[in-house]
């Protein structure tokens, strides 16, 4: 009788484990926060990879009216996901996911050459801690919105982007509220969480320097991949197994 409940237990507790460790491992939930100057549909190539490779992808359409707004419309997509979740975030995306990956749906966070701040720091003073190659964002008439010069979009933006597409990006640009982008962030998730960073080494939007300090910092293993800031566009697939191999570390 002994023996028996000896291995009943066993067998038990086998399978609990191995339970465990299926879940711990299927991260299949991918939700990703675009940057300011651009919306969701440039990721539309990496989702296309992700989603062959099994992967259920959604992207938030955040108004970009101020970082609360923008926090809350994370947290809404995420309620939506069936289970553990792995955060994406490019550029301005990246002041987003350090707050929204609070969220306990959230197992991980990526940062595609985007900020990743600490508590009280804002993405205006991480940006000038190591200024950018290019300068061109412009006030709108009334001082409340900023924009990125048409003109400059393909240098400083997308250098590595077919042509015709840059001219598309920089005509459907959505603006960002000066509010969004002068807010200090609260207590980073990248604390109590694991964290990715992809650098894009030609970046003319974000200091590539600052990239790898910001993930320096952070503790964030990181990736660096020649492109320029719309990397997400550039080398979708590069950015694909950046996230693919984030979202398998994750649930280890």
């Amino acid at each position: 009788m002994t023996r028996r409940i000896t291995s009943t237990l066993v067998l038990a507790l086998a399978t609990s484990v191995t339970a465990f460790a299926v879940q711990a491992a299927d991260i299949r939930n991918i939700v990703i926060v675009h940057g300011a100057f651009a919306d969701g549909s440039g990721w539309r190539q990496a989702t296309e990879i992700l989603e062959r490779r099994g992967f259920h992808v959604t992207i938030v359409q955040e108004p970009l009216t101020s970082l609360a707004d923008d926090i809350a419309a994370t947290n809404r997509v995420l309620e939506l996901q069936d289970g553990p979740t792995l955060l994406v975030g490019h550029s301005y995306g990246g002041m987003v996911i350090t707050e929204a990956g609070h969220n306990s749906k959230v197992e991980g966070l990526v940062y595609v050459a985007a900020f990743q701040p600490d508590k009280g720091e804002n993405l205006a003073a991480l940006a000038g801690s190591k200024p950018p190659a290019g300068r061109n964002i412009k006030e709108t008439a009334d001082g409340k919105y900023l924009y990125l010069d048409p003109a400059a979009f393909s240098t400083d933006f997308a250098a590595d982007v077919p042509k015709a597409d840059a001219a598309f990006l920089a005509k459907s640009q959505v603006f960002a509220a000066k509010e969004a982008l002068t807010t200090k962030a609260g207590d980073p998730a990248w604390r109590t969480k694991k964290s990715w960073s992809i650098v894009a080494t030609e970046d003319r939007a974000i200091n590539p320097d600052l990239e790898r300090w910001m993930a320096k910092r952070a503790g964030s293993r990181v990736t660096e991949i020649k492109a320029s800031h719309a990397i997400f566009a550039s080398q979708p697939e590069k950015v694909a197994d950046a996230i693919d191999m984030a979202a398998k570390e994750a649930g280890k």
